[in-house]
């Protein structure tokens, strides 16, 4: 495993983490100051939300890699199945679009529940491999990769099709791309027991980001009570002993969604935090 403990070059900021996706949470700071703030504690990149740029993708771009970072990545694609998903896959090309004025390498899809008039997941499964197999092309043009995140099975349903990381290798195997593969997220995986097997199938070629957070033991809303690294019981540890087996030595990305606590705190208090679990419990 890579050392940590004085070393954050791998060290990625969600800017989620600040409550920046969601309308009435966080301070609201702007990607400069971000950008500024994440520089001056040794981040190496920062992952943007697309309500984040208002048209301005290409230049906040360039002040992340003139602050010494890099664009990790770039969240998310509109659903592209359920009854939440767009009719057509527009939305999600022009994402593609944005992730690649803003440099980014991956843009990550949280794929959206059942389809309409199924059963189970696999149905929805074969269409979203389907839809992502129509994008990739796209995708590989623009120089973006597309990372299929599965989540927690709580979230099935209305939310993802895909609850393991297996759902996910399945799903880049149907697709047979070679700029699809998968993201890894703690908070939604970090139950799962076959995880190191799952991630060996994967391998280092499929694995595109691995997101650090902590599943707290009295969790009270299952989308906006994440837990800052080491105050859950996720071996966060293990988990990134297991992805690192399996190949990948990328960036750590931090995202914490956490409307009850973190999200109410400075934000500078929020980052400092952040390189002290990292280089500590991570």
């Amino acid at each position: 495993m890579r050392d940590f403990s004085r070393d954050t070059s791998a060290l990625a900021l969600n800017t989620a983490t600040l409550g920046h996706n969601l309308d009435g949470f966080g301070a609201g700071w702007p990607p400069e100051r971000i950008i500024e703030a994440c520089a001056e504690r040794g981040f190496g990149g920062i992952v943007f939300w697309r309500r984040e740029l208002d048209n301005q993708a290409r230049e906040i771009g360039e002040r992340v890699r003139a602050a010494g970072m890099q664009v990790v990545g770039l969240c998310r694609t509109p659903y592209i199945v359920g009854s939440g998903a767009p009719e057509q896959l527009d939305e999600a090309r022009e994402t593609i679009d944005v992730a690649a004025n803003l440099g980014a390498p991956v843009l990550t899809i949280v794929t959206g529940g059942t389809e309409p008039e199924t059963k189970g997941i696999l149905e929805s499964q074969k269409i979203l491999a389907e839809r992502v197999a129509v994008l990739s092309d796209h995708a590989a043009d623009m120089g973006v990769k597309l990372a299929l995140e599965p989540l927690n099975p709580m979230f099935g349903g209305n939310r993802t099709v895909l609850m393991t990381v297996r759902d996910a290798v399945r799903v880049c195997n149907w697709v047979g791309a070679a700029n699809v593969g998968v993201a890894v997220d703690a908070y939604h995986v970090w139950w799962d027991t076959a995880i190191a097997e799952s991630l060996r199938e994967a391998g280092s070629e499929r694995i595109y980001g691995f997101h650090l957070c902590d599943w707290l033991e009295e969790t009270g809303d299952m989308l906006l009570d994440r837990g800052m690294m080491g105050d859950g019981v996720a071996d966060l540890k293990g988990l990134r002993a297991a992805v690192e087996a399996a190949g990948y030595c990328g960036p750590c990305e931090v995202e914490v969604f956490s409307s009850r606590d973190w999200w109410q705190r400075d934000p500078g208090e929020v980052l400092d935090t952040i390189v002290e679990r990292f280089r500590t419990v991570c």
